[in-house]
């Protein structure tokens, strides 16, 4: 089975084609914005045009616009090619990478939050999740890391409260590290807080 993976949830923008279990062709640039234009391309350039048997996407957290970027293609690519889709996430696709180049217990995985906060996870040596994904600011993101190593692109903004780590985005390519289990989530955006923008509150009707 061949499998399109999309990755468009953080300022690194990728695609790759899997089959039985190795990369056959993949794509990635760092873009930070213009997801939209470059992701297009970038799957037409893959083998058969990208072709697939099933779709693969990055659901977050990360960027709001880049989550649902990478959602609205996956899904659009699914319907027209009669394929199912199904989601990763963010974090356990940059600790999976960390732990393939340093096996270690446990790994923190952060990304950029936006409004000076970071998306934070740690995970055991087996990819299980200890909490669930939050949104925290430097200090408490640290307080709650220790002395676990930490990979992703919120390092910077940890520097001098953690020890040095490995600065990662996520590859669209390294899904192939993932266990099934994890590359098994509804193609669903995981924001992982609220997004910016908010829709209007419904008018409540008059009082009489």
């Amino acid at each position: 089975m061949r499998t399109l993976v999309i990755d468009t949830a953080t300022a690194a923008c990728s695609a790759a084609l899997i089959e039985d279990g190795r990369v056959i062709d993949g794509r990635y640039e760092e873009v930070g914005r213009g997801h939209a234009e470059r992701l297009v391309p970038m799957i037409a350039e893959l083998i058969d045009g990208g072709r697939a048997d099933r779709v693969l996407v990055d659901v977050g957290p990360g960027s709001f616009t880049g989550v649902r970027v990478g959602i609205a293609a996956a899904r659009g690519l699914a319907l027209g090619w009669r394929v199912p889709v199904h989601g990763y996430s963010s974090l356990a696709l940059i600790a999976a990478t960390a732990l393939s180049h340093v096996p270690h217990p446990h790994v923190a995985a952060v990304l950029e939050a936006g409004h000076g906060e970071l998306f934070m996870q740690i995970f055991a040596a087996d990819l299980s999740a200890r909490a669930e994904p939050a949104s925290l600011p430097p200090a408490e993101a640290a307080a709650r890391i220790g002395d676990v190593p930490v990979v992703g692109s919120g390092l910077a903004r940890l520097e001098g409260l953690v020890p040095p780590g490995l600065r990662r985005l996520p590859d669209a390519r390294d899904v192939v590290l993932l266990p099934a289990r994890l590359a098994d989530l509804d193609p669903r955006p995981l924001y992982g807080r609220a997004p910016d923008a908010k829709l209007p509150a419904a008018r409540m009707p008059a009082a009489r």
